[in-house]
Order: C-alpha cells, then structure tokens, then sequence
C-alpha cells in the first residue's frame, strides 16, 4: 500500500502541484481512509520526502555503475549520464517533474538529506569533465563547474518537453545533446 500511495501521489503532485494536492486527495483517490495514509507516512512533507529521496538515491546508483566503469572513456561516460537522465524520462519522468518542482515544499531539515545528494550527482559529473580535460579527451581551461551546470540545466529541463513515445529516441536526444556539447553549434 506504501507504494500505491506513493505513486498515486507523485501523479497528483504532478498533475495539481503539491500545495494543490490535499492528504484527502490522495485517499479518496485510492479509496482509503486517512489512517491508511497515516500508517505509512506521518505528513504530506515526509511523502514527498521520500519522492525525492527514491529518486535521487536510484540516478546516484546508476551513475556510479557508470563512473565505476574502467573500460570507459570519460566521452563515454559523460554520453552515458546523459543517455541516463533522458532515459529515465520515460520511467520516471513525473518523479523527476515532482523532484525538480517541488522542493521547495520540503523544510530545511529534509533539504539537509536532499541537497547534498543532488550535490553529489553533480559533482560526479564535474569530476568525469575535470578528469576528461586532464586526459586530454576535452579541451583543457573550460570552468567545469559551469560545464557541468550547462548539461544538467539541458537533461533536466528535458523532463519538461520530451516525449520518450514520439518520433526521437532518448539515444538520438542523447547524440544531439552530446555533440552540442563537445562541438558547439558553429559551422
């Protein structure tokens, strides 16, 4: 029941926003009473709590799979963080619209678990950069750190137009970010 309460919320919180979204909505949506909900989660801010925390800990757990991979080049695994998030569009694009939307309902003590987590993921993505220029596979003196914020400002914003059933594929998206990316759109 946990996770049907779970994924009927991330619908919700989706679709009316979570400040839009009561504790009522969500069982009579499922046909529960309150204490259903209540056994489970002891507010609205510790479900969507766990949205985020689900979210966020299940992108970290692929992405260090990625990173962890010697064979590798870091092109491949920056392609392959970016193949990731877009990917994970289809499967958990409303999660990602409810995490991204939001967090600014959740209270400083759940931002402290949150934001470093998120920080992390960044962070990960910035060493693949910092490590490709120091290997030479990216061009050495770019500012990694807006590097990075620039490919995650594009994968993530693409939670709110791709369509993963229409006529692009996550790869194709992927392929166009990517040579964006390392080669710019000059002639």
């Amino acid at each position: 029941m946990k996770e049907k309460i779970t994924e009927q919320s991330i619908i919700l919180f989706e679709k009316k926003g979570f400040s839009g979204t009561s504790i009522q909505d969500i069982v009579d949506s499922l046909g529960v009473t309150k204490g259903t909900f209540y056994y489970y989660f002891s507010s609205k801010e510790e479900l969507l709590m766990d949205i985020h925390i689900r979210y966020i800990d299940d992108l970290l757990s692929h992405q260090e799979r990625i990173m962890e991979d010697p064979s590798k080049s870091c092109k491949e695994k920056l392609h392959d963080m970016i193949y990731l998030l877009i990917h994970d569009i289809k499967k958990q694009g409303p999660s990602a619209r409810v995490y991204f939307r939001e967090i600014r309902h959740l209270s400083e003590e759940h931002l402290k678990v949150v934001l470093p987590k998120r920080d992390r993921f960044r962070l990960n993505i910035q060493g693949i950069v910092e490590e490709g220029m120091k290997k030479g596979e990216f061009k050495k003196g770019l500012e990694a750190a807006i590097v990075t914020f620039g490919i995650l400002g594009m994968t993530n914003w693409s939670y709110n137009w791709y369509n993963p059933n229409g006529k692009i594929t996550d790869e194709e998206v992927t392929k166009i970010y990517m040579d964006i990316i390392l080669n710019g759109i000059l002639a």
